[in-house]
């Protein structure tokens, strides 16, 4: 009997590089949008969410040429770090707390393991790219100071 394959429901992005022809934004809208909710304190993820959901927008860099990012770095309103590396440093830190409290819990150990070594997998790219300073480094202190 074949192995079932699982976790296979996602959502696919649509093949044109055109917007849809039922979405009526005009670009100036669209960023406005994003600026809008970008000084509300959502994250560029939660943005596009947003505009997926609320707003019938589903990509913004079709309508209009730039990415959410983008837009917002225009704006100067881009986050310092990028946000995916934001996240796993918020996750690290919460499992460092954690293993102050459990000292023996091993798991935990190994996630902590491994999530320090997607921040610097991580790190390195973007230092590579450009995005992080080259003299950046991760180190267990920043993460907490989130």
């Amino acid at each position: 009997m074949p192995k079932k394959k699982t976790g296979n429901s996602h959502s696919t992005r649509p093949v044109s590089k055109r917007p849809p022809a039922w979405c009526k934004y005009k670009p100036e809208e669209v960023e406005a949008l994003v600026i809008k909710l970008a000084k509300e304190g959502h994250a560029p993820s939660k943005i596009g969410t947003i505009l997926r959901d609320q707003h019938s927008i589903p990509l913004a860099k079709p309508i209009t040429g730039k990415t959410v990012t983008q837009i917002l770095k225009d704006a100067k309103l881009a986050p310092s770090l990028p946000e995916d590396l934001e996240m796993l440093m918020k996750k690290a830190d919460r499992l460092h707390v954690h293993l102050e409290k459990n000292k023996k819990d091993i798991h935990n150990k190994k996630e902590l393991q491994t999530v320090e070594a997607k921040i610097r997998k991580l790190s390195k790219y973007y230092r590579r790219e450009g995005v992080l300073p080259p003299d950046w480094k991760y180190k267990a202190k920043t993460a907490s100071s989130f």
